[in-house]
């Protein structure tokens, strides 16, 4: 079975299951638009320390993704280190993360449980528009 995102998050909510990395399979017609341009990754509330990865040391970015898959779309907000960013990035423009992964988290904060995924990829690849590639 193929773990898509919204698979994944469904069956996070139905079970106990560690908080681990997970690879996000995709459909051979999954597809990605740029959504919003990446935005830097903070350390701390203050905004004073960029977040960087801790195998490279490159600087993150948050870049927002519409997924596209059988008929369906949904918003990811993804992590991705600025080495990974390709040049003409827009809103718009279709993409494809490279080594796509999810991490389930939870947190209580004011006596409230959160909960959610934090998708990363290694890279976003630039794809060719539709009407071109057909």
């Amino acid at each position: 079975m193929v773990i898509t995102p919204r698979r994944l998050a469904e069956r996070n909510r139905k079970e106990a299951t560690p908080m681990a990395r997970i690879r996000v399979g995709l459909l051979p017609t999954s597809s990605f638009m740029v959504g919003t341009l990446p935005v830097p990754k903070y350390a701390d509330q203050e905004k004073t320390q960029f977040a960087t990865d801790r195998e490279t040391g490159a600087k993150l970015y948050t870049i927002t993704l519409f997924f596209m898959e059988e008929g369906r779309a949904e918003a990811l907000k993804i992590t991705v280190p600025e080495t990974g960013l390709p040049d003409g990035l827009k809103p718009g423009v279709p993409v494809m993360p490279v080594e796509l992964f999810a991490t389930p988290w939870a947190r209580i904060f004011n006596g409230s449980l959160s909960d959610g995924i934090a998708y990363r990829a290694d890279r976003l690849d630039l794809m060719a528009p539709a009407a071109e590639a057909a």
